[in-house]
């Protein structure tokens, strides 16, 4: 099993310059929780999760239509190579300590950096298949910090 056979392919992003009332808007009509931030020629910049608008910017009791997403945002995105294990991805998540691992196309060492699907701590609940002890371990490490 792979990482890209459990990721989730669905990514939303927003501009950079935009409000973050927008972005929170845009996961709500999305049903997402978490943005790619792209920059005015749509490259990947970083990331806007409903944890930062939550720690960053509600309970500094600021006007949401006056902070852009590029002041909030997580940076640099931190990725993984689709054709890694899922432990290995748990592994990075516990290391970097994030809950959201963009997933990069990935083979014979030729990496392309535009994710192409995003994997997060409950994606792990799908993985029933452990190669090994060790491997289990990592995975119920992660769930388990993230609870």
């Amino acid at each position: 099993m792979k990482v890209e056979d459990i990721m989730r392919k669905k990514l939303e992003t927003i501009e950079e310059l935009s409000s973050i009332q927008k972005a929170a808007q845009k996961m709500k009509d999305k049903n997402v929780s978490s943005l790619i931030v792209v920059d005015a020629t749509g490259k990947p910049q970083g990331l806007v999760t409903e944890r930062d608008l939550v720690r960053k910017v509600c309970i500094n009791d600021v006007r949401t239509s006056t902070i852009t997403n590029k002041e909030v945002m997580s940076s640099p995105i931190i990725t993984i190579k689709s054709n890694s294990s899922p432990s290995e991805a748990a592994d990075m998540m516990l290391q970097h300590n994030i809950r959201h691992l963009f997933v990069v196309h990935g083979t014979n060492g030729n990496t392309n950096n535009n994710p192409i699907g995003i994997l997060t701590p409950l994606d792990f609940t799908r993985y029933q298949e452990y190669a090994n002890d060790n491997e289990k371990d990592s995975i119920e490490k992660i769930l388990e910090y993230y609870r």
